[in-house]
Parts: C-alpha cells; sequence; structure tokens
C-alpha cells in the first residue's frame, strides 16, 4: 500500500492497545509506512476508550490510529494465529517488521515468530523489564513528579492527566523500530527491541537531573505552585480573567520581559534589598515570590488581548492558559493553516481537526493527513492482496469466524 512519506514501502505489523504501541505504529504510518493493525474481533482493550463521541464511539481510539490499515481476527483461533505470522513472514526487505505490547510469550515469543522469518525486527513494549505489568498512571506515581507538583498547601500527590511516559515511550518505540530496521538493512539480521515503561520514565528522570539530586545529598523539591524550577517562571491572572504563563530561562528573555513590563526598577530594588542577581537563573529563581509581586498588577490591569498585543514581537516567552475548547476555538497554531492539520471525514464521527505528523521534511512532501481505519475496515484487502487468498478461503474464514470485516453500518461511502 503507497502513502507516500519517508517511509513509503516499509511494512509493519502492529498488535496493540492503549497509548504507546498505537502511538508508535501511527508516528510510522504518518511518514508513509504501511502498518497494519490486527485486533481480535470485536476490538481490542482499548476500543471503547474515552474520550467517546455522542454515537459512543471512541475519539481515543480514531486519534491514536490514523493512516493504518485493520484487520480483525480471531486470535485465540490457530488459524487467526497464522494469519498473523504469515503476514509478518511476507517477503522483501521492508516487511518483517512488527510491534506490540502484547504479552511476547507463547506463539508471539520473539523466537517462535522468528521460526517465520529470521531477520524479523520486533519491538516489544512491557511496564517492567521483567515483563510484569504497570501502566502510566502507576508507573507517574513512582518518580517523585506527583509529590513535587501542585500548590504549597497541598499535603498529598498531585498526579498528571497528561500520559507523558507513554507519549515518550511510543516515540521510542518507532525509533527503536527505525534503529533495528537500519541494522538490518546493514547486516541482514533480524533484532528484538525490549522497551519497558518504567524504564522510560526512570531514564528521563535521570535526565533531567532528579536522580543525581537525591543521590548527592540534596532535599527533595517541595510543591512550588506553577513556579519554574530553577528559573523564573510563574501563572498570571488577567484583567478578564484569563490566565497566562510568563517564562524568563535566557538572559534575553529576562531583558525583554522588564522592558515589556516597565519593572527594570523595581527589579533593581530586589537586588538591593535581598542580594539576588537577577541576571542568573539562579537569582531570578531565589526572587520568584518578588518578582511574581511586582508582576501581578501589570498583567491584573490588562486583559488578554492588551497583553498579547504588548508582548508581540518582544521576545518575551509567554502563553495564555487554554482549555481544550479554547484551543480549537482560539489559537490558529490548530486550525488548517498549519500543514500539520486537515479537517477529514470520518465514517461515524463525522467531519473534524485531525493532527498528520508533526516532522516535516524537506526532501518529501507532508503525507497528507488520513483517518483512522474502522474496525476490521481492510481485513478483505489484506487476505486478498497482501496473503494472495483466493475469494473462497476469505469467505471460509468468515463463515469460521476467524475473520472479520467492518459492522454493515460502519462502511464507509465507496467501500
Amino acid at each position: 500500500m503507497s502513502n507516500g512519506g519517508i517511509l513509503e514501502g516499509l511494512r509493519v505489523v502492529e498488535g496493540s492497545a492503549f497509548v504507546a504501541a498505537p502511538l508508535g505504529g501511527m508516528t510510522l504510518a504518518q511518514l508513509g509506512a504501511d502498518v497494519i493493525r490486527f485486533d481480535q474481533i470485536g476490538g481490542g482493550l482499548d476500543y471503547q476508550r474515552w474520550p467517546l463521541a455522542s454515537s459512543g464511539d471512541s475519539l481515543f481510539w480514531a486519534g491514536m490510529n490514523k493512516g493504518k490499515r485493520s484487520l480483525q481476527i480471531d486470535l485465540r483461533n490457530d488459524r487467526g494465529r497464522e494469519i498473523v505470522r504469515e503476514l509478518l513472514r511476507r517477503p522483501g526487505p521492508d516487511g518483517g517488521l512488527f510491534l506490540t505490547n502484547f504479552p511476547a510469550r507463547g506463539w508471539l515469543a520473539y523466537d517462535a515468530l522468528r521460526e517465520v522469518r529470521d531477520d524479523l525486527v520486533m519491538v516489544a513494549l512491557t511496564g517492567n523489564p521483567d515483563g510484569t505489568s504497570e501502566v502510566d498512571y502507576t508507573v507517574n506515581p513512582a518518580t517523585g513528579f506527583p509529590w513535587a507538583t501542585g500548590p504549597r498547601n497541598l499535603a498529598e500527590p498531585l498526579n498528571s492527566v497528561l500520559p507523558a511516559w507513554d507519549v515518550a515511550m511510543g516515540s521510542l518505540a518507532a525509533i527503536g523500530m527505525l534503529a533495528a530496521e537500519r541494522r538490518r538493512s546493514r547486516t541482514g539480521e533480524g533484532t528484538l527491541v525490549r522497551l519497558s515503561l518504567s524504564d522510560v520514565a526512570f531514564a528521563m528522570v535521570g535526565n533531567l537531573g532528579r536522580l543525581a539530586e537525591a543521590q548527592l545529598g540534596a532535599e527533595d523539591q517541595n510543591k512550588d505552585g506553577n513556579y519554574l524550577y530553577g528559573a523564573f517562571g510563574h501563572d498570571f491572572e488577567t484583567g478578564d480573567g484569563r490566565r497566562v504563563m510568563v517564562v524568563a530561562l535566557t538572559a534575553r528573555q529576562w531583558r525583554s520581559l522588564q522592558d515589556a513590563t516597565g519593572i527594570h526598577e523595581a527589579c533593581a530594588s530586589i537586588e538591593q534589598v535581598t542580594g539576588h542577581d537577577l541576571s542568573t537563573e539562579t537569582g531570578r529563581y531565589e526572587g520568584r515570590d518578588l518578582i511574581a509581586a511586582v508582576l501581578r498588577p501589570w498583567f491584573a490591569s490588562r486583559p488578554l488581548a492588551k497583553v498579547r498585543e504588548a508582548f508581540d514581537g518582544t521576545g518575551v516567552s509567554w502563553g495564555p492558559y487554554q482549555t481544550f475548547r479554547q484551543l480549537v476555538e482560539e489559537d490558529p497554531r490548530v486550525s488548517t493553516d498549519n500543514p500539520m492539520f486537515a479537517e477529514v471525514e470520518h465514517p461515524s464521527l463525522g467531519r473534524y481537526l485531525m493532527a498528520g505528523s508533526p516532522l516535516d521534511f524537506s526532501a518529501v512532501p507532508r503525507v497528507p493527513v488520513r483517518r483512522a481505519p474502522i474496525l476490521g475496515e481492510h481485513t478483505e484487502q489484506i487476505l486478498a492482496e497482501d496473503l494472495g487468498l483466493d475469494p473462497t478461503e476469505i469467505g471460509r474464514l468468515h463463515d469460521d469466524g476467524v475473520v472479520a470485516g467492518p459492522a454493515a453500518d460502519r462502511v464507509p461511502a465507496g467501500s
């Protein structure tokens, strides 16, 4: 299946659920790879995951599977499992790629799958390195961040609603797939790539310096509201009740903020009284409460539109707080003015704004934004075109309940 894009010709089989593995597959699909997602007949564990449309269909599933092909198959049936193996067996240098977060044991074990193709590249995602289960919402509490998140007077941990570790893992899964495929293209050898969610999270805690900070004797960071750790950054309420975040990490950003708000003299007074050097990140962090107190009246006297006007073109680093609805309705970056987005019709959800890949390569055009498939939409196409089965055999598989196509009321127009 030709999609265009920098990964055109690459063929990936995906067995997945939830965030990280589907995101890894979609990342590859949106760069032009042909990604076939197989699901148990009736849908996998994430098929009805929230948020839901008014029809009851999962907007989450539609968001995580854009650009893929869908095969509905009975994975408890030996013939169904053999069809998955046949997809991995397909000849050619661009096939034999498998991405999954299903348990890599039994028929899905790497050694078992290598029997059908010895140069198989398999990216296997797990919760912990030993294969035990974790999800983002159980790993995140162990990272330390929930105890450092929230207002100063909050005596309990605060979780994040963003599954950040899953997002990072999905991106790393795609990178791992491409790295192993590059090795195969040079050596002819397959690879099993293991990636665990807890490793992803704890590696990043270390990368950000937090493990070293704790190990070398520093105290745990206390909750500090919306202040930026280690420099100046804080939120402010505008005169019309909106909120904005302002950050001064660099010397240029700090000068621009002082120029735009006219707080030079007040900041000089803070330095004189406290001894903090506000030209440094450390000084601005130590003086964060006083700086925020100086800035607060400036924001409170101006509506958001005036704040935007005052900061436009100045180099101040800032941004408004937005609800999801305000993001869609007010932010020009989330619109068809941005070539990453397109208005696309989905057969069961309607027409809405969908995102393609954020990556923009100068050498090739962007892959057009393509909707997620209807569950089982490509079952017959995959069996016929990819596996070469004749109509009689395909009919028999349907009759035996080994495979299924889309529900009759969900078949897209023109199919």
